[in-house]
């Protein structure tokens, strides 16, 4: 969505979060008893919808980009689909997310493959954003150049860190103009934000720049997507919501990597934001390593046992 007007500092200011009340909801959520057998393999062919397949690697090649975006074209092997009745609902994941220097190739392969799945690349100074402001948006600039209809920005944590919450509206806003139709995700980096207040107003500084999505982290901090952070993030997006009737998208991202994770996700996101946010309009999950394992629990649930390591092509 377009920017808002700046007129909500205050709305920012005052913000306090508790965070007992918010370690107690995660612990609730977290214990959720997991659905049945069958709904357990809709629920995760539901994420894998929601997947930003992923390689953010300092030895990515156009091969290994192309292997990725094979898979993001087609996810689970065409015979577990078929015995699911699930072959012909063209299920892919909801993008693939690589390097700028990357998309280029990545956009290549999907149209070779006849695919109109969207390219995102992350951008501004990823993953510290601690590059000047003048090349940072440049990146943004050179990736949407290149193709990729999805970028996601990282903020300078320096700006959350010291409380310079107009300059950093400010900024998100200039990569909201160098993204152009391009969706934006921004990526908090809450693993370095300090406390449950600063990703509440870091969340809210976000949106009110015109992110059409807020990301918990790069994958790269030490800590990256935990279940009580992305509750102070939801809750903001849901506030957002009430005062301004705009849907912000949630992508938590770093360190998922099992098909249960998964399904916490998707559960965390129907109790708290309910059902139009658990699809890949609202909802993504920043992943490389979770395609396999929920690969490999669908080969279980359509066969009755886990496939052996050569069964199933790399994900």
């Amino acid at each position: 969505h377009s920017p808002h007007q700046w007129p909500h500092l205050e709305w920012v200011s005052k913000v306090r979060v508790n965070t007992q009340a918010v370690l107690k909801r995660a612990q609730q959520i977290q214990g959720r008893k997991v659905a049945k057998k069958q709904w357990q393999a809709a629920w995760l062919l539901k994420a894998v919808t929601c997947i930003d397949l992923t390689t953010l690697a300092g030895d990515d090649t156009p091969s290994n980009v192309h292997r990725l975006c094979m898979k993001a074209t087609q996810p689970i092997r065409h015979d577990l689909l078929k015995s699911m009745d699930m072959h012909d609902k063209g299920i892919t994941t909801a993008a693939v997310c690589v390097y700028p220097s990357r998309v280029a190739d990545a956009v290549k392969s999907l149209k070779a493959a006849n695919s109109c799945l969207p390219v995102a690349s992350v951008a501004t100074g990823f993953p510290a954003g601690q590059t000047p402001l003048k090349t940072r948006l440049a990146e943004v600039q050179m990736a949407v150049e290149d193709g990729a209809t999805e970028i996601d920005i990282v903020i300078n944590r320096t700006l959350a860190l010291t409380g310079q919450w107009a300059g950093l509206y400010d900024e998100i806003r200039q990569f909201r103009e160098a993204c152009a139709d391009a969706h934006m995700k921004t990526i908090l980096a809450v693993g370095e934000l300090g406390t449950f207040t600063n990703v509440y107003k870091a969340s809210l500084v976000s949106m009110m720049a015109g992110s059409d999505f807020i990301k918990t982290s790069t994958g790269k901090e030490t800590v990256n997507a935990t279940y009580p952070v992305a509750i102070v993030m939801v809750r903001a997006i849901r506030d957002y919501f009430l005062r301004t009737g705009y849907k912000v998208g949630f992508k938590p991202a770093g360190g998922i990597r099992t098909a249960q994770e998964s399904v916490v996700w998707l559960t965390l996101m129907k109790e708290e934001l309910g059902d139009e946010w658990l699809n890949p309009h609202l909802f993504r999950l920043g992943a490389s390593s979770l395609l396999a394992d929920i690969e490999r629990q669908i080969y279980h649930y359509v066969t009755g046992r886990y496939p052996a390591y050569h069964e199933l092509p790399m994900a």
